[in-house]
């Protein structure tokens, strides 16, 4: 296991742009939009306390994501693997492959933007707004042959990851197969799969 992977710019977004409105308002010294502004950055000390807890690790597959370091790999070095788990962690139930957390019915699950933010985490940039609805992006666009020939670079590696994105909840055999090497299952189908 390697230390906790974390984005220096998570917990970022919504202050920044909570700011950005409040300065074009004309109210950023306002008592309430300061109040607010601490509000938004005690996000990252109230997230640093609740990782520093012990018991914050058990069970919980944020925790084996952001700290096992083939993990971070993939998802560091493939931004379509990255969106890949991003998905499959959307509207899914996971459980540890362990005999008593099986038998204690314990499930792991996450919200939309909350998987957004572990991938940034386990990227160790940016947001949960650069993964959050990344599955239902432009993914219909096509191109003829000629016009994909006039794409810049960026457009063409933007066209071609926005064909191997999947929609939340989808989960891909390769994603699939990881988190069982992880020692998670995907349930409901994985249930199968378990020998007890």
């Amino acid at each position: 296991m390697v230390k906790l992977s974390a984005s220096p710019q998570r917990n970022t977004f919504q202050r920044d742009n909570y700011i950005k409105r409040a300065t074009e308002a004309g109210t950023l010294d306002t008592p309430e939009t300061k109040s607010m502004i601490e509000y938004y950055d005690g996000f990252s000390d109230i997230k640093a306390e609740k990782e520093a807890d012990p018991a914050w690790k058990e069970n919980n597959m944020e925790h084996d994501l952001r700290s096992t370091a083939w993990m971070l790999e993939k998802v560091r070095g493939d931004d379509v693997y990255a969106q890949n788990l991003y998905a499959a962690l959307c509207n899914n139930d996971f459980q540890k492959n362990d005999f008593m957390l099986r038998l204690a019915d314990k499930i792991w699950h996450c919200s939309w933007r909350y998987a957004g933010g572990i991938i940034a985490d386990m990227q160790e940039k940016g947001d949960y707004i650069d993964w959050y609805c990344s599955g239902i992006r432009d993914t219909g666009i096509q191109y003829t042959p000629e016009e994909e020939a006039n794409l810049t670079p960026e457009q063409v590696l933007h066209y071609k990851n926005c064909q191997a994105y999947v929609g939340e909840s989808f989960v891909t055999d390769e994603i699939k197969a990881d988190l069982k090497k992880l020692g998670w299952w995907v349930l409901p189908e994985d249930i199968d799969d378990l020998h007890i």
